[in-house]
């Protein structure tokens, strides 16, 4: 990032990791045929006549952040937006948008919700009543939104004993441990602006359990040694049924011989302790922003996106899931993104916000990269595009940003790719440092009049009754012939925020497909078989999938 170290800075990341139809099996979604990579839809800018109006900003303090929340505050099955306002309030933005029609958005002032300071924002139903709530990580502390319902929220820290802290907060993640009643967080924290101790710059990480037997949380956990984290993400990378968390750092606040990218093995209610060499843990240094997590080879196993400074990296088990090894292979899949593709500034790239999800419906998984300058530093581009990289038939991605009606050169923080309009076709939400929030409806193969999408798709909601009603930590798996999609539900991970909501697939010509669900603790719910382009939600012990409807649609 900056060698400025005496400034405090912050960013939040919320994602749910996705997984498309396995790119290297034979057949396509739904016959023998092999499968078909589509090209680019067509992006339609609608950020004014939305009725969105709102800019992140502040002094050096905020060059990092810019965090995009969508969940559904409300009930009406449409994504809602939070986002992060720097020095200016935050802002939430309730969906109005008809069912398949142009976006209506209107801004809901409140104080609760009007937070001065925030860096971004993460969804989650932290007391397990249905209702989403909102963890807003800021420059001082950190704040606890209960949701009541109607997209109306309340200060929560006395109620559940969380302590928000003072210092500036960078990154989270959260999952649930067996038996507890509230779900484990993880704080990533940024510059400590009165250190000069170059084996500390940063304040610690912190893991925040629910204390046993109640429904408040506990002290903090300092996870030591930590170097200013700019995003975390829980994940069950092995598949051995607990998550761990990895922890993406800014090389910058580092010393080359002490610092690295971390993966810390959580076992349920005991003392945190890092992976080593001696695990088979290899070292990385990346200025380290983002994390994508996604099964791109159909092994089972997620592999890992990194977004940094110049080149970005791709890691992929190097030899299953006996340990955490992993290699790089971005530049073969066409995905380090090291320099800007357009504009002509040759210098290297920002990455920022990075998320997995299929913007076509061809069943190959895309991926999306938000950049832009921190701020002004010379050595990096200046004129930096956000990427859209369409996963292709062999395992690679080209880029496609500015086919797609996506290209600017505004400085990209947060992001969020949802289906805001519920026509299965995924939108694009961008913040941006120091300039307007945008937000894009995705038209497929047509045109604002007249949007037609490119293939089928469904979009999934899994639940289940206790504490952890999202699930989070289950597996949804899709089946079409002879192919198979794997999604991991979590919470972390991207940049500076994240979502909760309807869980995306594309399946190219399917009309159908089979579901399941590896439901948190080790059950596997029975196969099901669901109608494409329809709205489905998966529920825990109920052997019937349900068709939802919009009201009016």
């Amino acid at each position: 990032m900056d060698h400025r170290r005496s400034l405090a800075i912050g960013v939040v990341a919320l994602a749910i990791v996705g997984a498309a139809l396995v790119p290297d099996m034979a057949g396509s979604a739904g016959s023998r045929r092999p499968a078909v990579a589509l090209g680019p839809p067509l992006f339609v800018e609608e950020t004014a006549s939305a009725g969105i109006d709102h800019v992140y900003d502040g002094g050096f303090e905020y060059a990092v952040g810019g965090g995009v929340a969508a969940l559904d505050c409300n009930g009406d099955g449409k994504a809602d937006l939070y986002l992060a306002g720097g020095r200016r309030p935050a802002a939430l933005y309730r969906n109005d948008s008809a069912t398949g029609g142009a976006f209506r958005f209107t801004r809901l002032p409140d104080p609760a919700t009007d937070l001065a300071g925030a860096i971004g924002a993460y969804p989650i139903d932290i007391d397990g009543d249905g209702i989403s709530d909102l963890v807003v990580l800021r420059n001082g502390e950190n704040v606890l939104l209960r949701g009541l319902g109607g997209c109306r929220f309340e200060r929560a820290n006395e109620r559940w004993g969380f302590d928000g802290g003072s210092q500036v907060t960078t990154a989270f993640s959260a999952m649930w441990e067996p038996d507890a009643s509230l779900p484990t967080l993880a704080l990533g924290r940024y510059t400590n602006p009165t250190s000069n101790d170059p084996h500390h710059l940063c304040f610690d990480n912190e893991l925040v359990r629910p204390s046993p037997g109640t429904v408040m949380f506990g002290r903090p956990l300092p996870l030591r040694p930590s170097w200013c984290a700019l995003s975390m993400l829980f994940s069950d990378w092995s598949r051995g049924g607990r998550m761990d968390l990895r922890v993406s750092n800014d090389q910058h606040y580092y010393l080359p011989t002490e610092g690295q990218e971390q993966l810390w093995r959580v076992p349920p209610g005991q003392t945190p302790s890092l992976y080593t060499a001696n695990d088979g843990w290899a070292n990385v240094q990346v200025q380290g922003m983002g994390i994508a997590s996604y099964d791109l080879n159909g092994d089972g196993y997620p592999e890992v996106f990194l977004t940094s400074q110049a080149d970005n990296k791709l890691q992929t088990l190097a030899a299953g899931p006996s340990q955490p090894t992993y290699r790089d292979i971005g530049l073969r899949r066409g995905v380090n993104a090291a320099q800007p593709f357009a504009g002509g500034d040759r210098r290297p790239s920002t990455a920022w916000h990075d998320e997995f999800a299929d913007v076509n419906n061809d069943g190959f998984v895309d991926l999306f990269v938000s950049k832009g300058n921190v701020s002004d530093q010379i050595e990096y581009a200046q004129k930096d595009p956000s990427d859209l990289l369409l996963g292709q038939q062999d395992g690679t991605f080209r880029e496609v940003a500015d086919a797609a009606g996506i290209l600017t050169f505004d400085r990209a923080r947060g992001a969020a790719l949802a289906d805001f309009n519920l026509d299965g076709m995924l939108d694009l939400v961008v913040a941006s440092y120091g300039t307007p929030v945008r937000i894009w409806r995705n038209v497929g193969a047509g045109d604002a009049s007249h949007p037609r999408a490119m293939g089928n798709w469904l979009a999934l909601s899994v639940g289940q009754a206790g504490p952890n009603r999202n699930a989070v930590g289950a597996w949804v798996e899709v089946r079409v012939g002879d192919r198979v999609a794997r999604r991991e539900v979590t919470i972390g991970g991207g940049h500076a925020g994240g979502q909760l909501g309807w869980i995306h697939f594309g399946v190219g010509d399917a009309s159908a497909a089979d579901v399941r669900v590896l439901w948190p603790g080790g059950e596997t719910g029975p196969w099901q078989h669901v109608a494409a382009n329809e709205l489905t939600v998966l529920t825990r012990g109920i052997p019937e999938a349900r068709r939802w409807a919009p009201v009016g649609g």
